[in-house]
């Protein structure tokens, strides 16, 4: 059977992410490449939920066969130790940030004898406009500090602005 990679950071699993997954599964066992906090933390945001929580979810996902840390935020060290038949990945980095990684991927893949399956970005689900809704939502300061806690355990230099508002009251 052959062996399909999808990197994914499993932070917000919606619907685009059980799309993917299923198509994976359809070409063969699905490797998950789980990103570790630290690897999302380099390239966007702390992750809401930790790794090991994050491994939990993901490995409860119908079609999931196995799932291994993913410790760049590129795809090539995995590739290269995990020697997939097959990548899979949404069409979203044909263009933009991802356009690079696509390209060194597609190399790779075709001196290893592998393939790359592109599916179509699944339309109108976006990770970031499902976190930004939840930032809107508001916070509090248990959580900013717990939040502060993992990021220094992960990421260094850790740099931290905090604002006040002026205009909010005490009583």
């Amino acid at each position: 059977m052959k062996t399909i990679y999808l990197g994914i950071s499993g932070d917000i699993i919606h619907p685009g992410i059980i799309n993917i997954i299923r198509e994976a599964a359809k070409h063969g066992e699905v490797l998950i490449g789980l990103l570790t906090d630290s690897a999302i933390a380099s390239h966007k945001r702390l992750p809401y939920l930790t790794w090991e929580q994050r491994l939990e979810v993901v490995e409860s996902i119908k079609g999931v066969s196995s799932v291994v840390p993913q410790e760049d935020w590129s795809y090539v060290p995995n590739l290269k130790k995990y020697r997939p038949d097959a990548i899979i990945h949404g069409d979203d980095w044909i263009k933009g940030p991802l356009s690079k990684e696509r390209e060194n991927v597609i190399a790779l893949m075709k001196e290893m004898g592998g393939e790359v399956i592109e599916i179509p970005y699944t339309r109108g689900v976006n990770s970031s406009a499902l976190n930004e809704a939840k930032r809107l939502l508001g916070t509090t300061p248990d959580i900013r500090l717990k939040t502060l806690r993992r990021l220094i355990e992960i990421k260094k230099p850790v740099r931290i602005m905090e604002a006040h508002s002026g205009l909010s009251t005490h009583s």
